[in-house]
């Protein structure tokens, strides 16, 4: 596949370097790190190596990627080692999309707490689903998910939400039968809706007596605990956005959620139109309308379109993916083979499952097909970083025109 004419990072590396000198002081070390790995990305700076067909000798030089998870470039390749390690974790069970996302409010304060919001979102939204799916009125079960945290939405404006994939069902709470959620019906939406607003502002009043919380410009007046108390009061008798779909329509369908969902950043290349003196043209979505309608095209001054895409840089050391319940991370593989073992199906041996998952980040080549004959390359040289390699790549095939005027 081809790449994209323009591309996040030569926006970057034409644009990154006046955009940092305006921004001098306001700009966090994670930020910088991100649009330097961005900017080497697949060039001579991280080194690579030459291949060479080993049926016509068509030579090719392919340079290192950043693989920085927000590296657009990076996504594929790390979509798909990533997918495969979740293959054996996967069970012949209906599989739903559950979104709970906060109203915006709540994502104001957000962007100047990020840490601490986005770890209650986690918290709260996985305590409503456990505890909806273990009462007894619901699907009474000790059920598993992943969620994926998104700090974005279409236009890359900031949009905390989190996606989670849950399988249709859980552990019986003896843990002895599998119980199955309701033909299409996982829980009950308003149900987790409710809960999750309570949960969450809970938490954040806890967090604010507890001195965790810092507010600044049009939001300093928040520090103080009565004027952020009545800034949460009417949140709640408002109506919180959560939905729950079944969108899959099989193992490998779940497969491209989940990688779709995990290995995605504020905006990918595809979108990128152009950059020129109007400021960068990209294609968005609007999710409020449906059909074609949604489809839509917005510009935004250079400056602008850098201040959005890096302000959805995670916090350090923060994990934006996480397990629950039944696919917690300490017993997951423990519990998988118990749930195959429930639902009466050939068992995966536990050794499988672990070589799978210590697989999922490795570096791997693909093998590559010749681009002119589709003979096997092969790797004949690789060059160190800021080196330049001895081989030289082939040159572009001669276009024939034939003139029949």
């Amino acid at each position: 596949m081809s790449r994209p004419k323009l591309e996040v990072a030569d926006i970057f590396r034409d644009h990154g370097t006046a955009w940092h000198s305006a921004n001098a002081g306001h700009v966090s070390l994670g930020q910088l790190k991100v649009m330097s790995a961005i900017e080497r990305c697949r060039t001579a700076a991280l080194g690579g190596h030459v291949e060479r067909c080993e049926r016509c000798s068509h030579t090719v030089i392919a340079y290192n990627s950043c693989r920085n998870r927000l590296g657009p470039l990076c996504l594929g390749a790390g979509a798909g080692y990533w997918g495969a390690a979740r293959a054996p974790e996967l069970l012949p069970v209906p599989y739903y999309h559950v979104v709970f996302s906060l109203p915006a409010q709540i994502a104001d304060i957000a962007y100047q707490n990020k840490a601490v919001i986005y770890d209650l979102l986690f918290k709260a939204s996985s305590e409503t689903m456990l505890t909806i799916a273990a009462d007894p009125k619901h699907l009474g079960a000790r059920i598993g998910f992943l969620s994926v945290l998104h700090s974005w939405g279409s236009p890359m404006t900031h949009h905390p939400h989190v996606h989670m994939i849950v399988p249709g069902g859980g552990f019986s709470l003896d843990g002895k039968r599998w119980l199955a959620c309701r033909p299409r019906f996982l829980l009950a939406v308003p149900v987790l809706s409710e809960l999750f607003r309570g949960l969450f502002l809970h938490k954040l009043r806890a967090a604010h007596r507890a001195g965790e919380l810092q507010f600044f410009g049009k939001h300093a007046r928040l520090a103080d605990p009565q004027a952020f108390a009545a800034y949460l009061r009417p949140l709640y008798n408002k109506k919180w956005v959560l939905y729950c779909k079944r969108p899959f329509g099989g193992p490998k369908e779940v497969l491209r959620y989940l990688a779709r969902y995990t290995h995605r950043v504020a905006i990918s290349n595809r979108r990128l139109l152009a950059c020129d003196e109007k400021g960068i043209t990209f294609k968005w979505k609007d999710y409020r309308l449906e059909g074609r309608a949604r489809y839509k095209v917005m510009t935004l001054p250079v400056h602008e379109f850098i201040r959005r895409f890096l302000m959805h840089v995670m916090p350090a050391g923060f994990h934006r993916i996480r397990y629950y319940g039944l696919l917690a991370t300490g017993k997951r593989i423990e519990n998988i083979a118990r749930a195959r073992e429930l639902l009466t199906l050939p068992i995966i041996s536990v050794d499988a499952i672990k070589a799978a998952d210590s697989n999922a980040d490795q570096a791997q080549t693909p093998e590559h097909r010749c681009p002119c004959c589709g003979g096997r390359m092969i790797i004949i040289e690789r060059f160190e970083r800021g080196s330049t390699p001895h081989h030289h790549p082939s040159p572009p095939p001669a276009v024939i025109r034939i003139d029949t005027s």
